[in-house]
Formats: C-alpha cells, sequence, structure tokens
C-alpha cells in the first residue's frame, strides 16, 4: 500500500511538472503568436503585401499640338508592347531566351535590352518589344508559364495626321539615347519620346507630363495576378498653335515637288500661319525607328528633306531686299520720294559695269518706280550713296540678319555684311561689294522667316516678332495680340513711300508682279519680286547670250516673292522663295497669291473662336 500511495504521489508530480512544461511551451506560443498577429500585424502585414506586389512607373500621355483651330496636328495613337521587370523573374536570362524564341528580334535590339537591364533601376521596366501583332500577342498568352516577369500592356505612340505637311513645323519625336536617360531616370520609361524639332522640341518640357505607376500582385512564380492600383499620371499640356490646318495645305499644295519654303504671318503679331519646306519627310518613322534605306534616300536628296529651310535655309534675298535698302538711305537722308536718279541699263564703277535686270534701261526715275520695275541701276547707286553700314544698321530694325526669337528650334539669323564683319573675316571690301549689296546679292543670306518679318514690319511699323505658339494650357502667350509689339524706329513717311512702290509692284501694268494681283473687290496686295542669282554666269556663256531657263536646274537663280495685304490695313504678310524658280513673278508671286486670296476670304487671324479644345 505504502509503495502504491509512493507511486501515485511521483506521478501526480511528474504530471505537475509536465502541465507546467506544456502550458509554458503553449503561453510561449500563444504570445508569439499575439506578438506576430496583433502587436506587430502593421509590419507584417505591409511585408507581405511588399512581397506580393510590384509597383512600377508609367509613361505619360504626351500632350496635343493643335492649330488654331483645334485641328490636332501631333497626338497619339494606341498599341500593344511586350516590357520586362527583372524583378519579377527568378532567371532572367531563361525568360529572355523564352521571349525570344517565341518573338525573334534583331541582334541589335537584344543589345539594347541586356545594357538596359544591366544599367537601369528596379523600378523602370525594360521595353522588349513595342508595336506587338497579333500573332505576337497569341504567342506570349500561350506561354504565359514560361515567362514571369514580362508584361504586355497598351502604350501610346505619337501620330502626325498630316504626315509630311506639317512635318517641318511641328517636328517628329524619339526614343532618348543613353546619355538623355542616363541624366534622367524617368527618359528610361518605355514609351517616353524627347522632341527633336519643330514645336515638339521647343516645347517638349509641357509636351512630356508627370510620370504614373501601376500596382501589380503577382504569384511565387512572377506571374501577374492582378493590377491592384493604377495612376495614368499627368498627361502632357495642350500646346495650340497659331497655325491655321487649312494655310497650311495651301501652302505645301503650292510648293509641290518644288524645292523651297513659304512662311505666312498675321502682320501685326508676328504669329506664323503657315510654314512649309520642300522636299519633306514623314515625321512617324522617327516614333518607331527610320528604316536604314530611308535615312539613305534622305541623305542623298539634294533637296535636303530634313531641313526646315523656312527658318534655317539661307538665300541671296535678290530684289525682296530693294525696300531695306531704299528706307536705309532715307533714313540717312541720301534719298528721298522726289530723288531722280538715271538708268541707262548699266552702272560703271572703275573698269567694272553692273547691269540692270536684261540690260533694260529705266530712264530716270524715282525709288517708288524703281521698286515698281524692280530697277538694279538704281539701287546700285542708292547702295552705294548710303554705304553697307548703314544699310546693315536698317536691316537689324527690319529683322533681317538678326536673331528674331523664334520659338522654333535651329533658326539661322542670316547675315548683312557690315565693313567690320568683312575685316574679321578679311575680305577686302571696295565700293563694288557695296553695289552688289544694294539689289540683295553678294555675302547677303537671309531666311524665308527673316522675309516674312520684314515685310510685315514694313506693312505695320511695328517690330513684329514671328512666333508659332499661341496657347500653352489655354493660356494665351505674349506676342499673340497686336499691342505686344513696339513702334519701329523708322519714319513713318519713309514707310509710307516704300509701300507705295511695292503696291505698283502688284497693281500697276509695269509692275513685275501685275499678273498675281489680287481679284477680289477694293482689297490690293502690296509685294515685291525677286530674283537672286546663284551661279556665276562665265564669259562664255556671256557671250552665247545664255538663258536661265535652259541652264541646269542647279545653277538657275532662286524665285523669291513677299508680300502683304490689305494694302490699306495690313493683316497678313508672306514670304515664298523657290529654289532655282529663275523669276520671283512667275514662280513665288502665284503661290502667295493663293495664300492671301484664302486668308482674306477666311481671316483665320481675325476670327472669335470659343476656348477650349485649342482653339484661338
Amino acid at each position: 500500500m505504502k509503495r502504491d500511495a509512493k507511486d501515485r504521489a511521483a506521478f501526480t508530480r511528474r504530471a505537475l511538472l509536465i502541465g507546467t512544461a506544456q502550458f509554458g511551451i503553449f503561453g510561449a506560443i500563444a504570445g508569439r503568436l499575439y506578438n506576430l498577429q496583433v502587436a506587430k500585424h502593421g509590419k507584417y502585414a505591409l511585408l507581405a503585401e511588399q512581397n506580393s506586389i510590384s509597383e512600377r512607373l508609367e509613361a505619360p500621355l504626351r500632350g496635343l499640338i493643335t492649330d488654331r483651330f483645334g485641328t490636332v496636328l501631333a497626338g497619339n495613337q494606341q498599341h500593344w508592347r511586350a516590357l520586362f521587370m527583372q524583378a519579377l523573374a527568378p532567371d532572367p536570362q531563361a525568360v529572355l531566351d523564352n521571349f525570344y524564341r517565341l518573338v525573334p528580334l534583331p541582334d541589335d535590339e537584344k543589345a539594347r535590352i541586356a545594357a538596359e537591364l544591366a544599367h537601369r533601376p528596379g523600378y523602370i521596366p525594360v521595353l522588349l518589344k513595342d508595336y506587338l501583332d497579333w500573332p505576337d500577342m497569341a504567342a506570349l498568352e500561350v506561354n504565359t508559364p514560361d515567362l514571369p516577369g514580362v508584361v504586355v500592356e497598351v502604350g501610346a505612340s505619337r501620330s502626325y495626321p498630316f504626315g509630311p505637311g506639317l512635318a517641318h513645323a511641328v517636328g517628329y519625336v524619339a526614343r532618348p539615347n543613353q546619355r538623355e536617360a542616363a541624366a534622367d531616370p524617368v527618359l528610361s520609361l518605355p514609351g517616353m519620346r524627347i522632341g527633336r524639332t519643330g514645336v515638339e522640341a521647343a516645347q517638349d518640357a509641357v509636351l512630356r507630363g508627370v510620370p504614373g505607376f501601376v500596382q501589380m500582385e503577382t504569384n511565387v512564380h512572377g506571374q501577374v495576378v492582378r493590377q491592384v492600383a493604377h495612376d495614368p499620371g499627368t498627361p502632357g499640356q495642350e500646346v495650340t498653335l497659331a497655325l491655321d490646318a487649312g494655310l497650311q495645305a495651301l501652302a505645301v499644295q503650292g510648293l509641290k515637288d518644288q524645292t523651297g519654303a513659304v512662311v505666312m504671318l498675321d502682320a501685326s503679331t508676328g504669329e506664323i500661319l503657315a510654314m512649309a519646306s520642300s522636299p519633306s519627310f514623314d515625321p512617324s518613322l522617327f516614333d518607331k525607328g527610320v528604316p536604314q534605306a530611308t535615312w539613305n534616300a534622305w541623305m542623298a536628296d539634294p533637296g535636303h528633306p530634313l531641313q526646315n529651310k523656312a527658318v534655317s535655309g539661307l538665300f541671296a534675298p535678290g530684289s525682296t531686299f530693294k525696300p531695306t535698302v531704299a528706307l536705309a538711305a532715307m533714313k540717312a537722308g541720301t534719298l528721298t520720294a522726289e530723288t531722280i536718279l538715271t538708268c541707262p541699263g548699266f552702272f560703271k564703277l572703275g573698269d567694272h559695269v553692273f547691269w540692270c535686270d536684261n540690260h533694260t534701261a529705266h530712264g530716270s526715275i524715282t525709288v517708288t518706280t524703281a521698286l515698281q520695275v524692280s530697277c538694279d541701276v538704281f539701287f546700285y547707286q542708292v547702295a552705294l550713296g548710303v554705304g553697307i553700314d548703314r544699310i546693315a544698321e536698317m536691316a537689324t530694325l527690319m529683322g533681317l540678319g538678326t536673331d528674331l526669337g523664334v520659338d522654333l528650334p535651329d533658326a539661322e539669323t542670316g547675315l548683312v555684311p557690315t565693313l567690320d564683319w568683312a575685316r574679321q573675316h578679311g575680305i577686302h571690301w571696295v565700293e563694288g561689294s557695296t553695289v552688289v549689296q544694294g539689289i540683295g546679292q553678294g555675302y547677303t543670306q537671309l531666311t524665308p522667316l527673316a522675309l516674312a518679318t520684314m515685310i510685315a514690319r514694313v506693312a505695320t511699323g511695328s517690330a513684329v516678332g514671328p512666333h508659332i505658339t499661341r496657347r500653352i494650357a489655354g493660356t494665351l502667350q505674349i506676342g499673340s495680340t497686336p499691342g505686344d509689339w513696339p513702334v519701329l524706329d523708322v519714319d513713318p513717311a519713309h514707310l509710307a513711300v516704300v509701300r507705295q512702290g511695292l503696291f505698283e509692284v502688284v497693281n500697276t501694268p509695269a509692275g513685275t508682279a501685275y499678273a498675281d494681283r489680287l481679284d477680289l473687290p477694293d482689297v490690293q496686295m502690296a509685294g515685291k519680286t525677286g530674283t537672286a542669282q546663284v551661279h556665276d554666269n562665265t564669259a562664255a556663256e556671256k557671250r552665247q547670250g545664255f538663258n536661265d531657263l535652259t541652264m541646269a536646274w542647279a545653277a538657275r537663280p532662286n524665285a523669291l516673292f513677299v508680300a502683304f495685304a490689305p494694302y490699306d490695313n495690313p493683316r497678313y504678310a508672306v514670304a515664298v522663295v523657290i529654289e532655282h524658280g529663275n523669276y520671283g513673278g512667275v514662280a513665288a508671286a502665284p503661290i502667295a497669291h493663293t495664300l492671301m486670296t484664302h486668308a482674306l476670304t477666311h481671316d483665320p487671324a481675325g476670327r472669335d473662336v470659343p476656348l477650349g479644345g485649342g482653339g484661338a
């Protein structure tokens, strides 16, 4: 009995010890569970979410570019693309190999992807392929389990509804290069583009927008389960241009297959209503990548299709420079409205003879008649009397040979020489050098945009400056109203004399552009023709009585025409340059006639268009 009692007591102690140990163990487990599930719930819930939720930045939609009436000139269109999130792939190279098997890529694209994966932050995906077609989409969908980290999504590419017709003015976008992407990681986002030319480049900062993000839930294999959150970011701002798509189409049509440029301005504000350069190119190709054969063709084209001739093409202005020479002489007091100079058909200086156009003898004439018939001999004498430095001073006032501050990239200032410029360039300046500058030949080189600005200033007496952007995000830009521009430091009486001469160019039978006078009731256009030599005719050619029309195309003179209208209340100014077009009154003036007729009958600069959708 005693032994049984002793055994029972020992069992009770053991049970108590075991029970106590069990209680302690379960208590510890309970405490741990409480610590994990209650006390530190927030911390571990966040860690769990971070393990299952991946986040990546997303490129914003690029802002629209529209004309003054809301017509879209540069927009966005959707397409499918494949991205790769390296952090979601247990074996990235195996995933890439599977992708290349399903969607073959050229070696240079594979090299690009490898380079981007090596240097890109984990939160920025790498573009595998843009513009997926349906067979690509089907192959990727079927093989999703073998492609952890590969995401197929909708992207946006830049579209240009007017194609080559607005390629130079609107510009184009392209992928950032490695240097740009390294300087700003946001530019590494698939779909990000940088404006390279035209308005796309000039307004790139406001067109880009702010990136958004996408949160996705993934499983342990890196496959996307669902999209948790999506913020598309802030789209780029809308940029409304002063351009009128209707006028632009007419300018392009006027140039046709000719090489040259057209610029039309609102004469009182300097807004660019039309800007065409020919030949042109398809701007959409740069978003996808220009085929090598196309690039080679562009580079071999003597017309230089990638150049915006309107702002960067430099041309001798020919007789379109004569209004500036006349104003310089009147300001200097060496010429008045009553001054009479004689043209016997030539001007002799030393042992050199400078001929008038076609050796025509215009007799004794005043400055208005000299402008009307485009007498070279008259302006030889005027230039020699006033001197090259004062001609250059007036040219600067008229917007020639100076920085116009236009809101477009790659704009050239051109050149109107001075004696100091000649000395700096080791040029021995003689009187004959000044003589030829009087008719816009020699060293003078100007852009069509500058010529349009000059004739707008002659027309209005205001120092208008050209600009193409009208509104940004609905806000009217400075310079878009007539009161934004100061009065020119030019005597209004002198401007009136020159305007009268330009009126006679177009509206009198002896004028060099009489054939292109306007057919509108009580509305007249004033202008100046120009024919600028690009080829020094040899003595043999002169003896043979050469004809510009029979010369090789590249040796023929350039044809120019500048104009404004209406004469008594100027609203529009235009400059046309046709390379190797021979005569301004034949090749260039008809284009100006068409543009002026349309502008005056549709009045794009004066139409009252309500705000919204890029309106004026």
